[in-house]
Formats: structure tokens, sequence, C-alpha cells
């Protein structure tokens, strides 16, 4: 896996393929996925308007980037500054985080079990209230961080954004639904899909 600087280079690079640009988009997709890689490459695909036949619109791509990049920019921010505070603690004996800080070093990962159903604003506006929710204490198994809607059951995903708590115990889909799932993954990923 490449890094993501580099990948995005590559995607923005008109000489390569366009296949080879969007597999650079997936290795960026793969190393800053706030959705988990499913959900946010559908948040991509979609959002980006990337089109079945890449030659029909080859500045989806860039657009696609842009929006990855511009969240990955917000958090990587996020990121510096507790580094530096963290820094600053241990100079003066504070070894172990905070409670309220643990956080941070798990990453924006929201869990869309159901890739097709991610939160429709752009990346870097949910990473910022996901940001500002943790900030604030808010408790992420009675509220969506994602959209800052109350959750009545800590085992049921958001109705509005489809992000389930963290907390939440994963639920195994029937052999029915796995298939069906596979099937409509393989459609996003070909880019036979509309919001």
């Amino acid at each position: 896996m490449t890094s993501f600087p580099a990948a995005a280079r590559r995607v923005r690079n008109d000489a390569l393929t366009p296949r080879d640009r969007l597999l650079a988009l997936r290795e960026c997709t793969l190393n800053f996925a706030p959705y988990g890689f499913r959900a946010t490459w559908h948040h991509l695909v979609v959002n980006a308007r990337i089109p079945q036949q890449l030659e029909d619109d080859l500045d989806s791509l860039h657009r696609a980037v842009e929006e990855l990049e511009e969240a990955r920019a917000v958090w990587r921010g996020r990121t510096a500054d507790f580094a530096e505070r963290r820094r600053r603690e241990k100079a003066a004996g504070r070894r172990v985080p905070s409670r309220a800080d643990r956080w941070l070093g798990g990453g924006v990962h929201l869990r869309c079990p159901d890739f097709e159903r991610h939160p429709g604003d752009r990346l870097s506006t949910v990473v910022r209230r996901v940001i500002a929710a943790r900030e604030a204490g808010v408790d992420p198994t009675t509220t969506c961080l994602a959209c800052g809607r109350a959750v009545k059951s800590a085992n049921k995903r958001c109705p509005d954004c489809g992000v389930l708590p963290e907390d939440a115990a994963p639920r195994l889909p029937a052999r029915w639904a796995a298939v069906e799932a596979a099937e409509r993954w393989n459609r996003t990923w070909r880019r036979e899909t509309s919001r």
C-alpha cells in the first residue's frame, strides 16, 4: 500500500490510464475511510458522480480525491494539535492520555453496516461533526456522532444517516442478505449506482 499523498498524485496524473487513476483513488480510500472502505467508496462514487465509463468524466476522479483529501486534512489537523499537546503533557510528567482523549488514537471510524446508507454530507463536514461531538463528550450510544440525531437503542443504527453506534454488537446478516449485499457491492465497484 502506498501513502495517501502518493496515491492522490497518481489520481491527478493525466498521463496514467483512467483505470490506474481509479485504482489510485482506491488506495487513497484504503488509507483514509471515515465510514469504512465500502461505505466511503460508495459515498465518493455517488457524490463525485464517477461514471461507469471513466472516460466520460475524468474530472470525477479529481472531485473524489479532493473531497477525501479535504476530510483527511481536517482529521490530520486535529491529530497534529493532539500530538503537540501530548508532547507538552509528557514533558510535564503526564504519561497517560486522559479518558476524554483516548478516542483520538482510533481515528474517525463510523460504522455503516449497510455501505449504501451513510451520511450524505461532504466528508469534511461529517469529520468536523464527529470531532466536535467527541470533544463535547457526546455519548455515542445515545446520539449519532455523524448527524447529531438521538438514537433510541444502542444496537440500532441512526435512522437518518445509517451509522451504527460504536458499542453496538455487530449483527451477522442472513445468508440471503449476504449474497444480496455482495451483489450490491459489485454494482457499486462497477459504478452502476446512484443515490
